[in-house]
């Protein structure tokens, strides 16, 4: 048993995805635009200047209040946090300090076959500070970021190890994507966690002084710095030195270690009180039905449903969840195949005959769909490929599977026939095949005439064949398929010449 329990909280900050800042009317688009070119006066705390509060803001901070199961407050305030730093214009950001929007929450993770529940201890609207640039000795500043609406999202401190803290990230990451309310990307900066972490003696249940880790822009930083930090508290445990105040550090990448910044401030030091400018933040029922009937199926409930629907297994569902726009790609798909599957039966779908029938062939379906999916067309595209760009409609893809389900045509044509629809083909996969040549030799006789064939051509194999290296099959069916030029079934090619080699 480990000496010492790792206790870790996380502070999460969220973009949100506005077309204007939090407070001003200022494009919220500072990707790729030139330094301090979307700046106003309110964003950049001129005298005698009011903020608006920002409705969509409001409601995308709802939307993720509800996905993490917040209890919404009706009634929420903005202070003012004041400090000092070149990258805040106004000496104070406006923030959310005793009342926030949302608290009282938790979100369940499931990864590699475990599921447990984090608890959310807040979720806050505030504005982001503007950007420092430290280059040649200089600190310069772009204020365009500054403004920007940010979600603050607090945990309790439950996570029990780097890996559990880095597998929430990704799930928030997710769920932020899936609600269309940032794009998350850590590198990017469209979400930046802080980490709260300490140590304890196993079986204690008290706090100890923690250690706030910054600079932390990618999940792979997250989960090194909290080893780093495990290691190096552990060791000021043993030599009776553990820490007895809260301290800042940041995450130095290059050299994998945490520098000590500053001592921790505390709630004191920021000197919050009610912001005046702003009246206080009524969240009407009218406002909540609105945004409860824009949530969208979130991820585990996507994984969950498509286990049960379509017999994945969860490992699977979840390669397609991660990639929303893919598992709706793969739902289309499935569709034209349980339609296909009731139309060839002559069965009409809403009857208790096509739910047996459903039940007794999705595994297999789905899992030859999944297959060709994520093996076969996810091996032509490259890394920065965009779904948007896939000449390959739901229907056609349903088409090819449904010609290597009928055995109409093998894997290896099957292949052929996606390269062509791939590059943009405009003919459906049967006209593919039918134009390559490529329809599967279905007559007995045939295969039969190309297994003595081979046979004859192969003396030494069949031979060595006979004397009981088994293996040797494999050789003799790929000489077979290359006689068939490919249109022959493997399976089938192989129990003819078993049958022919007695």
């Amino acid at each position: 048993m480990a000496k010492y329990e790792t206790v870790i909280g996380l502070e999460i900050h969220l973009q949100l995805k506005t077309e204007s800042k939090m407070f001003c009317h200022c494009s919220n688009d500072a990707e790729n635009q030139a330094p301090n070119s979307l700046v106003c006066p309110i964003c950049l705390g001129h005298p005698g200047t009011l903020p608006t509060v920002n409705k969509e803001a409001v409601k995308q901070a709802l939307m993720m209040s509800l996905a993490l199961n917040l209890k919404i407050n009706k009634k929420s305030k903005f202070d003012r946090k004041n400090y000092f730093y070149p990258d805040l214009p106004k000496g104070y950001q406006i923030s959310q300090f005793d009342e926030p929007l949302a608290q009282n929450g938790h979100l369940v993770i499931e990864s590699s076959g475990q599921t447990w529940s984090i608890g959310i201890e807040r979720l806050h609207l505030e504005e982001d500070a503007a950007k420092n640039i430290h280059r040649n000795g200089k600190t310069l500043v772009d204020f365009n970021r500054g403004g920007t609406p940010l979600a603050e999202i607090v945990t309790q401190p439950d996570f029990k190890s780097p890996a559990e803290a880095k597998e929430f990230l990704i799930q928030m990451r997710l769920i932020a994507r899936y609600l269309g309310v940032s794009d998350a990307d850590m590198e990017k900066g469209n979400m930046r966690c802080d980490a709260n972490v300490s140590l304890r003696p196993a079986g204690d249940h008290d706090f100890y002084p923690k250690t706030e880790i910054k600079n932390l822009n990618s999940f792979k930083a997250v989960e090194r710095a909290l080893e780093f930090e495990e290691k190096r508290q552990a060791q000021l445990w043993d030599e009776g030195k553990a820490p007895t105040i809260t301290e800042t550090r940041g995450w130095d990448e290059g050299k994998g270690e945490t520098v000590l910044q500053r001592s921790k401030e505390g709630f004191a030091d920021y000197r919050y009180f009610p912001e005046p400018d702003l009246p206080p933040l009524i969240v009407s029922e009218k406002l909540l039905t609105l945004v409860n009937s824009a949530m969208p199926e979130l991820p585990l409930a996507k994984k969950d449903r498509f286990v049960q629907e379509y017999g994945l297994e969860s490992k699977d569902a979840w390669v397609l969840v991660y990639q929303r726009k893919w598992a709706n790609y793969f739902e289309g798909v499935m569709s034209d195949l349980r339609a296909w599957l009731f139309k060839v039966d002559g069965i009409s779908p809403d009857t208790d005959q096509a739910t047996e029938l459903w039940e007794k062939n999705k595994a297999k379906l789905s899992k030859t769909a999944f297959a060709w999916l994520t093996s076969e067309l996810f091996g032509l595209i490259g890394n920065d490929f965009k779904i948007e760009d896939l000449k390959i409609s739901a229907e056609n893809m349903a088409e090819l599977i449904k010609l290597v389900y009928q055995k109409k045509i093998n894997s290896s044509a099957g292949q052929q026939i996606l390269k062509e629809m791939f590059s943009g083909a405009d003919d459906d996969p049967s006209r593919i095949a039918e134009r390559m040549d490529l329809a599967q030799i279905d007559d007995d006789s045939t295969l039969e005439d190309i297994a003595v064939q081979v046979i004859m051509s192969n003396p030494k194999q069949v031979e060595e064949y006979k004397a009981g290296k088994e293996p040797i099959i494999k050789f003799l069916v790929g000489q077979f398929m290359k006689e068939s030029k490919g249109k022959a079934n493997p399976q089938k090619a192989e129990e003819i010449l078993k049958k022919k080699l007695k």
